[in-house]
């Protein structure tokens, strides 16, 4: 049951969310905004959160955006704007951000116990509180509901139901042990990675906006700085003592940072956000997401070693991808297929940043060959905007895909067929809007594209010029024949880079709630379009509460 301001329940919960980190506190601002009951239960103390997490790239910020939490987040940031790459004792050229298209071409510095705090204070006020001190200990999912029992921190135990429960709380997860999922993988050996917060005396100075790496023998070593001051030293090693498993001291941090940047002379001192830590990892994925009316997200979905710090916002895009699709089963709009689209696009997610991690040399410590192999080929690169793009690009998330889910197609017409596919993000390129409607300006007044898509319904993008009266009569027809939410947008590309984007003007693009495409089709293809609305509600029935 969810709880009042006052602390009285208000009846039955339509989805409890276990574990209240970034990604079940994103899940239930998603689910709260489009309309339905959550009840999030935590068993940790809500005065016990830890840094942990740092970046946010360019693909998360847009979800977070979306959902309504970007200008709060920001606020409490500080962006990253070029990475300066050292080995032995000298720079090797300079990584600069912001060369993608998106309102957040840069990474955000934000940490995860901040992150924590103010998406928990957005959730309390869209009427949520998170229940922090109790723990979940059994669950079982029926045909229509899952029933849970809560352990509160007075030893109370509580039996509760909910129409959907979702595990978010990490890997050791109870909802994921309880379904019976495997947790597919296992252990990374050789690597463990000490990190910790602090302010380094030393002759680089300190720029905001400005990071560093340092590469040497079995090491890298990543600093970016913290909003409050300081710098989040990460340390890739290699692990010779494997039993070693307390917190570094910052001495022992020291230390290591001094040899890795070959500054004998450096000194560190405690950050205002204290936290020092070693870790081991293992790269594990849940064999399914779904089992019944219990899912699956974040670390309890899927895990890996830190490298390329995009454990959070993979599991956030997650949150982000599930939010929207069970609503609309929830409400009787699409069918419960729809669910199975979500555990196939995530896993494939998780195991593609797996296989990719393992070959990011520039964070994995490497041996002296492989070293000396590497840094001498990084100064060229760096030199280079194409690889700048590139590589900038990657990190963004902005050009991840779900081209193989079964929720994307394409209907070959007969035009070129350029521009963006089903699965891929819909670009974020200036428009100008036809109709007046919400996120558009002035009559005439050129916009960003994502303004104008909406998280509660799906977005039918045409080409104004060439969408005619009577197709936007037949494509309207198409969309209200079933129940799924759809909004028809024609815009007209504000630029030649806008118009590459969006691809051919005879197609049209259906635009899913988190911005990526899931059909394309020719512009007279109304039916191609009924079909695909058609098959994403079949099976849809009416909503129940426990």
């Amino acid at each position: 049951m969810e709880r009042d301001r006052d602390g009285e329940t208000d009846g039955g919960a339509d989805v409890c969310v276990v574990g209240a980190g970034p990604v079940g506190l994103t899940l239930a601002i998603g689910l709260r905004r489009l309309g339905l009951g959550v009840r999030i239960v935590d068993r940790a103390p809500e005065t016990k959160r830890e840094a942990r997490a740092l970046v946010l790239w360019a693909r998360a910020r847009e979800a977070l955006e979306a959902l309504g939490v970007g200008a709060v987040l920001d606020a409490h940031g500080v962006e990253l704007a070029a990475v300066t790459v050292h080995a032995r004792g000298q720079p090797l050229g300079e990584l600069t951000t912001g060369w993608t298209r998106s309102a957040f071409a840069r990474p955000l510095n934000i940490e995860q116990h901040v992150i924590e705090r103010l998406l928990a204070q957005e959730l309390a006020r869209l009427g949520t509180r998170v229940e922090w001190n109790t723990e979940l200990t059994d669950v079982k999912a029926h045909d229509d509901r899952a029933e849970f029992t809560l352990r509160h921190a007075d030893g109370r135990v509580e039996s509760g139901a909910a129409s959907w429960i979702v595990g978010c709380e990490g890997t050791r997860s109870v909802v994921r042990d309880r379904l019976g999922i495997p947790f597919e993988g296992h252990r990374r050996t050789g690597l463990q990675v000490v990190q910790g917060n602090a302010r380094p005396t030393w002759p680089l100075g300190e720029r905001p906006g400005l990071g560093h790496i340092f590469l040497a023998p079995h090491r890298a070593l990543l600093v970016f700085p913290l909003p409050d001051g300081g710098y989040r030293f990460f340390c890739f090693r290699d692990d010779p003592d494997p039993s070693l498993g307390a917190a570094p001291t910052l001495d022992e941090l020291r230390d290591l940072v001094a040899e890795t940047a070959r500054m004998p002379g450096l000194r560190l001192s405690p950050a205002p956000s204290r936290w020092l830590n070693r870790a081991r990892f293992s790269d594990r994925v849940a064999a399914r997401l779904r089992s019944g009316r219990g899912l699956l997200a974040g670390d309890a979905a899927h895990a890996w070693a830190p490298v390329g710090g995009h454990g959070m916002n993979v599991g956030v895009l997650g949150a982000h991808n599930l939010a929207w699709k069970l609503a609309a089963v929830h409400r009787g709009e699409a069918g419960e297929a729809l669910l199975d689209t979500y555990g196939a696009e995530q896993r494939l997610l998780a195991r593609r940043y797996i296989r990719e991690m393992r070959f990011n040399f520039m964070e994995l410590p490497l041996p002296p060959l492989g070293h000396r192999a590497f840094t001498a080929v990084v100064p060229a690169a760096l030199a280079r905007a194409g690889f700048q793009r590139r590589l900038d690009l990657r990190l963004s998330d902005l050009r991840r895909h779900h081209r193989d889910s079964p929720l994307s197609a394409h209907v070959p017409g007969p035009g070129r067929g350029s521009g963006v596919r089903a699965g891929d993000r819909m670009p974020d390129v200036p428009v100008v809007p036809a109709e007046p409607g919400p996120g558009a300006g002035g009559p005439g007044e050129a916009v960003r594209l994502h303004r104008l898509l909406s998280y509660g319904t799906w977005t039918l993008v045409v080409h104004t010029a060439r969408a005619d009266s009577v197709t936007r009569g037949a494509l309207r027809a198409a969309c209200a024949a079933v129940p799924v939410p759809v909004r028809l947008l024609p815009v007209t590309p504000a630029d030649r880079i806008a118009a590459a984007a969006l691809g051919d003007p005879a197609e049209l693009r259906l635009v899913r709630p988190d911005g990526y495409v899931g059909l394309v089709a020719p512009l007279g293809r109304a039916d191609r379009l009924r079909e695909y609305l058609a098959a994403l509600a079949a099976g849809a029935r009416p909503v129940s509460r426990p």
